[in-house]
């Protein structure tokens, strides 16, 4: 059995202690906001939090992530009012096809809570890791630094 604390509800899983945490939380869980995207850690389409840091679920195995807590998409807002990176999202019409907004947006919050107010280059850095298709990656600098300005 594998114990796992994901947006705060703990979850006793039957898996194999190798399996990837995105399997676990997509297919074990149910929570789809996590998505598949490269399969080796390069795309950030599978980032969710682990005690605040962004990981990526796709190469972590579920017993990495145990004793920790995990935060996805869906654990970002609290009962049903977006956080300031999501609410900036919408108001910076970031996404295009969305597929990598939750990655995206996990790792600009993560971002926003080490370094409330970010210059360029720690924006660079934090969000280097992220690929987005749709190249909307002025819409996600102008969304994270919307952000900052919230408290």
């Amino acid at each position: 059995m594998i114990t796992l604390k994901v947006n705060g509800e703990q979850h006793s899983l039957d898996i194999e202690a190798e399996m990837p945490l995105l399997w676990a939380l997509r297919t074990e869980i149910g929570l789809t906001g996590t998505k598949y995207g490269c399969g080796i850690a390069q795309c950030g389409a599978c980032t969710v939090l682990m005690d605040g840091h962004p990981v990526r679920s796709c190469m972590l195995a579920v017993s990495g992530a145990q004793g920790h807590e995990i935060t996805t998409i869906e654990g970002l807002s609290k009962d049903g009012t977006l956080n300031k990176v999501q609410e900036a999202w919408i108001a910076e019409d970031v996404p295009q096809c969305g597929y990598c907004q939750s990655g995206q947006i996990l790792s600009a919050t993560a971002l926003l809570s080490r370094t409330p107010h970010p210059d360029e280059s720690d924006i660079d850095a934090a969000m280097s890791g992220n690929i987005c298709r749709c190249g909307t990656y002025v819409r996600i600098r102008r969304a994270i630094r919307r952000a900052a300005t919230k408290v």
